[in-house]
C-alpha cells in the first residue's frame, strides 16, 4: 500500500475540496488515462485495488503510472471511546484528488484492452471518472 516514508506532523486538519484541479490535467507519459470527475478522497487501498485491476487486464506488454498518491493522514478514534480526550490516531492514508486530476495512464498497444482497463479500474474508485486519450499532435 502507498504511504509517505516521513511525514513533517503525524496529523492533518481536513481542509476543504473546492473548485477544479489545475495541475495534473493533461496525459504526460501514456496514451490514456483515468480522469476524475467528482472531489474525493482517494484511499491508498482503493489506489492499490484499481491498479490490480488494471494490470490483470492488460496482462504483459503495457506501462500504467499511478499519478496520485495518498499523502494525507486519516486520523479515527477508537470504537466505543468518550468524547473529548484529544485526536484519534492516524488510521489510514488518502489523496486529495479534484476534478479534472489525471489518476492513472496506461500505454498499450491496443485500444479496446487499454480502454477497457481503465474502466475496470474506474469501478474501484469512489468517484466518476473518464477516460482520455492523447490527440494526435
Amino acid at each position: 500500500m502507498l504511504m509517505p516514508k516521513k511525514t513533517k506532523y503525524r496529523k492533518m486538519m481536513k481542509g476543504r475540496m473546492k473548485g477544479h484541479e489545475t495541475r495534473g490535467t493533461q496525459l504526460e507519459l501514456g496514451s490514456y488515462g483515468l480522469q476524475a470527475q467528482d472531489p474525493a478522497w482517494i484511499t491508498s487501498r482503493q489506489i492499490e485495488a484499481a491498479r490490480r485491476a488494471m494490470s490483470r487486464e492488460i496482462k504483459r506488454g503495457g506501462n500504467v503510472w499511478i499519478k496520485i498518491f495518498p499523502d494525507k493522514p486519516i486520523t479515527k478514534k477508537p470504537a466505543e471511546t468518550r468524547m473529548g480526550s484529544g485526536k484519534g490516531n492516524p488510521e489510514y492514508w488518502v489523496a486529495v484528488v479534484k476534478p479534472g486530476r489525471i489518476l492513472f495512464e496506461l500505454e498499450y498497444p491496443q485500444r479496446e484492452v487499454a480502454v477497457r482497463a481503465l474502466e475496470l479500474a474506474a469501478q474501484k474508485l469512489p468517484i466518476r471518472a473518464k477516460v482520455v486519450e492523447k490527440t494526435g499532435e
